[in-house]
Parts: C-alpha cells; sequence; structure tokens
C-alpha cells in the first residue's frame, strides 16, 4: 500500500509492479493521482478519506492486511490509518517527514502480529545506479513524474501551480 501519489510514491507504484508486488494499493485523497497510479501500474486506487476505506483494503487482500505501507506523504494520520492493516510481519516504512511522534494504537494487536515500523531515506549511491539500470533497461519510465516545463521567467507561475496544486502537480521543470 502506497501512501500519497506525489513524485516518489507514483515512481513506489512502479518499482513494486516491477518486483511483482500484489495487490499494489495507491492512496491518495486526489482523484488524478489515484488515476495516474492505476495508469502505472497499481490495481487499486483508494481515497483515504473513504468510510469503507478499511473494508476495502480488507476485501482487497482477502482479509489479510498488507504486508507493507509506504508513507510518502509525511502526514501522521496515514500511520495511524496504516498500522491496523498491517498483515503479521507487516512493516509501516516512513519516507515522508512529518516531524510528529509516532505512536502505535494497539501495542497488544503490533507486538502479537510481529509488526515493524522502518525509516527509508533511499538517496544512497547504489540505489540511484539500481533507478538507472532501471530506466536503461525499459522498467522503469520517469517521464510521466514531470507534469510541466516552465522556462525560468515563468518560476511566478510554476510556484502558484505548486501552491494551488493545480492539475495536480507531481515535479516541475525550470528551463533557462
Amino acid at each position: 500500500m502506497v501512501f500519497g501519489l506525489g513524485g516518489l510514491g507514483i515512481h513506489a507504484v512502479q518499482l513494486l509492479k516491477i518486483i511483482g508486488s500484489s495487490p499494489i494499493i495507491a492512496v491518495d485523497p486526489l482523484p488524478l493521482a489515484r488515476k495516474r497510479a492505476l495508469m502505472v501500474g497499481a490495481d487499486l486506487g483508494l481515497d483515504p478519506n473513504d468510510p469503507e476505506f478499511s473494508k476495502k483494503i480488507r476485501a482487497a487482500t482477502n482479509g489479510r492486511g498488507v504486508n507493507a505501507a509506504f508513507d510518502f506523504a509525511g502526514v501522521g494520520s496515514v500511520r495511524i490509518q496504516a498500522l491496523p492493516l498491517l498483515a503479521e510481519g507487516g512493516r509501516l516504512v516512513i519516507i515522508g517527514i512529518a516531524s510528529e511522534p509516532i505512536s502505535i494504537p494497539n501495542d497488544m494487536a503490533f507486538v502479537y502480529k510481529r509488526n515493524q515500523i522502518l525509516g527509508h531515506y533511499g538517496s544512497e549511491v547504489r540505489h540511484t545506479q539500481e533507478l538507472v539500470a532501471f530506466v536503461k533497461d525499459g522498467k522503469l519510465d520517469l517521464s510521466a513524474s514531470i507534469s510541466s516545463i516552465f522556462s525560468l521567467e515563468e518560476a511566478d507561475t510554476a510556484l502558484k501551480q505548486l501552491e494551488n496544486k493545480a492539475d495536480n502537480p507531481i515535479r516541475i521543470v525550470l528551463k533557462p
């Protein structure tokens, strides 16, 4: 399950597809983000505010829960929502930084199911080399990550697009 379908989250969906994960559940409150995730390989796109959210996760995993939940959103509520949906031995991997304390709502269930919370910072040289190899081999397409290209003179427009989340921007490139 991938929470937060911005630039990194959308790449995570693609990488999970490459390694054969199933089902891949993409979670974002923005409909365009969920649609984009489905286009790059997610099996299911869900709104985290859907009152049936947990029920839909259980149905998609045959009642088992998810093996891994990836928090790219960096929002404390994501962690609270994800932890009870972990399968036995499941892990919550935190990539997005919320700068908030992490709490475990039910430590008995957490311990019984042998769940884990992991932090990940994927900017090591070997990670970049692996990604370049995936792109070179045609397994990973990063072109969908660039949602707009503006001239340097249009930087104000680009910043407004990001601020207003107009057209669901992922990456905006400024060209000199």
